[in-house]
């Protein structure tokens, strides 16, 4: 068996023997390699010198696990949380208002309203920008709105369909200890694993995924119907109620300047031979003369762009000239030819 490096750069290897399941327990069980190291973000925090970085995190990692980990190799009371990737970049959009974006990261919908539809969602942020210009005064009806529009879009989320989510492989996560004495034992208790054999490295705590697994995601896939009918009404009666708010909205602004003089342009009720269908007919042939003009133009641009096509106009023309003197020609000749027999009466 290969040698396991006691550390990689700056990060110190802490190995940990997985669960192993029953369908393979006559083979040994396999290792897993945490990676380590004071934690040193690019923005100092009060504390960081009492936290661990952890790269390579198992997937199905939480905080107890962590905890019973940390417990076993230096003894229960010095670790007291651990923060994940995802709640870490979630607490930072959030401190951004939202705008936040993590180019490493994969798709992120947790913070995305399935339920609200896009004319409301831009409405929506188009009244947020205007009251925090006009300032305050509506908050306290807005935030018992937004509080009974949160509780609507809890209750219509659909039931979950596995026990536990899963992170992302590879994932990393911060555990913070008691103090910075903590962090020093815990280092030192990593790379005493090294001097021992693969049968005294911690083990992960019992593992949540593998048959168990899955049959809870079996049961969970057939949820109760009134569960699931109670979900779907709420997230209709969420859908229905933000397109109202959006149509009210959206009257509202129709004719209504903002402080910088400027009318939203919001889209208008179509009702047969109103005047909103009007104006669109007459844009709609406005467009179409402006395009037909276009395409004249451009044929007249490349009518003589050639050289070969200025030369077929040149012989046109001299030929046009040519037949235009003769029958010039012949009209003045029948001219003199009639005006030579005339002869007057005596």
């Amino acid at each position: 068996m290969a040698s396991i490096p006691k550390s990689l750069g700056d990060y110190a290897v802490l190995p940990v023997q997985l669960p192993q399941p029953q369908s393979i327990a006559h083979l040994p069980p396999a290792t897993h390699f945490l990676y380590v190291r004071r934690n040193a973000p690019k923005i100092a925090t009060a504390d960081d010198d009492r936290s661990l970085f952890i790269a390579n995190a198992p997937v199905d990692s939480t905080e107890e696990h962590f905890r019973a980990l940390f417990g076993s190799l230096v003894g229960p009371g010095r670790f007291e949380s651990i923060s994940f990737e995802e709640e870490r970049r979630r607490q930072r959009k959030q401190a951004a208002g939202g705008d936040d974006f993590d180019d490493d990261s994969e798709s992120d919908f947790e913070g995305f309203d399935t339920a609200a539809p896009r004319r409301a969602a831009s409405l929506s942020d188009l009244q947020s920008r205007k009251r925090k210009r006009e300032g305050g005064d509506k908050e306290d009806r807005e935030e018992s709105r937004r509080s009974a529009m949160n509780a609507l879009r809890q209750q219509s989320q659909l039931p979950a369909t596995w026990p536990q989510s899963l992170r992302r492989s590879g994932g990393t996560a911060v555990a913070l200890f008691a103090d910075a004495k903590s962090v020093e034992i815990v280092l030192k208790a990593v790379a005493k694993l090294h001097k021992a054999s693969a049968q005294q490295y911690p083990a992960w705590p019992s593992a949540s995924l593998g048959a168990p697994w899955l049959a809870g995601h079996n049961r969970m896939n057939y949820p109760n119907r009134e569960d699931l009918r109670e979900s779907v009404d709420a997230f209709f009666a969420l859908f229905n109620q933000q397109e109202a708010e959006a149509a009210e909205l959206a009257r509202r602004l129709r004719n209504v300047p903002d402080e910088d003089g400027f009318v939203t342009v919001t889209r208008g009720t179509t009702g047969g031979a109103s005047r909103g269908g009007a104006a669109r007919q007459q844009e709609a042939a406005l467009a179409r003369a402006k395009q037909l003009a276009k395409q004249e133009r451009q044929r007249q641009d490349m009518t003589n762009f050639y050289r070969f096509q200025l030369r077929e106009r040149k012989k046109e023309e001299q030929l046009e000239l040519q037949r235009k003197f003769q029958e010039d020609r012949k009209r003045v000749a029948a001219m003199r030819e009639k005006r030579g027999k005339f002869k007057p009466e005596a």
